[in-house]
């Protein structure tokens, strides 16, 4: 079955979602992605978990950091990915899926804004997919200079306002999104 649209949670996974490495809102975003998937899944939209993982603690591949939430609603029908940059298409089969169901826009969330989320978006942009970012489903940390909120904020006007490529992000809040 082709599908044109498909969504990427990249990063809700444990170690960003709770203790001392739990992103601004964690909790709230994840709603608002459960929302949208749930939705999603409705509407025969595949969803696309991303999994970062490092070489040690909290990220480690198969540690408790980096699991998924039990917040977080996945499905054994969903596809999973595992991924070591921040670019969640480099060094992962993540292209090959999209190809394989036909897909063409992309509804992107999850954490952390300025850093993985960021990456995934510019490199979709690049490879020619339409872009809607969850505007209220994606976070971070505050950094020295900027709080949380101010650098997701701005991340979503960033990309809205990207015009080098043939195809365009929308950042819309996770009520509005169609699919």
């Amino acid at each position: 079955m082709t599908h044109r649209k498909a969504i990427l949670v990249i990063d809700v996974q444990n170690a960003l979602c709770h203790g001392k490495g739990a992103t601004f809102n964690s909790l709230g975003v994840m709603d608002n992605i459960n929302h949208v998937v749930a939705r999603a899944r409705q509407a025969g939209v595949p969803v696309i978990f991303v999994q970062h993982e490092t070489e040690s603690d909290p990220m480690r591949y198969q540690s408790e950091g980096w699991q998924l939430p039990k917040e977080l609603k996945n499905a054994e029908s969903d596809i999973y990915i595992r991924k070591k940059t921040s670019d969640s298409f480099k060094g992962t089969d993540l292209k090959g899926h999209l190809d394989r169901l036909g897909t063409n826009e992309l509804i992107i969330c999850g954490m952390q804004s300025e850093f993985c989320v960021d990456s995934t978006v510019r490199c979709s942009l690049s490879l020619g997919y339409t872009v809607t970012i969850m505007a209220d489903g994606h976070t971070t940390v505050d950094n020295d200079i900027i709080p949380a909120s101010t650098i997701s904020k701005h991340h979503n006007c960033t990309w809205e306002n990207i015009t080098s490529y043939s195809s365009r992000a929308t950042a819309i809040n996770a009520n509005r999104i169609v699919l």
